[in-house]
């Protein structure tokens, strides 16, 4: 089994980053390259549509609005792994409140690629990600 794990510093507080993020259905708001969320089962299933085209849908495994994170497993996409299960979670810095860490972590079982190949396509898709919504949070800072 393959991991990997991104964490981010973002301009914002952790229940401000948790708001934008915290929903499973929220993909489309700060991450540039899912264009579309549709959600099916109740909630329990999330179908996207990437920027190219493409369709992942993917299940939630986990929900704490408490610890602010939530966890889920992927269905259908085009990415050369299966048992993919990943987590994002948003901590609190200690002194400071405009501030929060992202953490997006996944671990998965490589098919017909190595643990190197998987794990460095998961940590630049966990690291664009991120950066994305760093991007997202900065820009809704500057216009406040």
């Amino acid at each position: 089994m393959a991991t990997t794990s991104v964490n981010q510093t973002v301009p914002a507080g952790p229940e401000d980053v948790w708001g934008l993020i915290g929903g499973f259905h929220a993909l489309p708001d700060w991450l540039p390259y899912i264009s579309e969320s549709t959600l099916q089962q109740g909630g329990r299933v999330r179908s996207l549509r990437t920027s190219d085209g493409d369709v992942i849908v993917e299940r939630l495994t986990a929900y704490s609005e408490a610890e602010r994170s939530y966890s889920y497993t992927i269905l259908q996409a085009p990415f050369p792994v299966t048992d993919y299960l990943a987590t994002l979670w948003v901590f609190a810095l200690p002194g400071r409140p405009d501030a929060a860490e992202v953490q997006w972590s996944g671990r998965f079982v490589p098919d017909g690629v190595s643990d190197a190949e998987a794990e460095a396509l998961f940590a630049g898709i966990f690291r664009e990600g991120l950066d994305a919504l760093h991007a997202t949070l900065t820009a809704r800072r500057q216009s406040a």
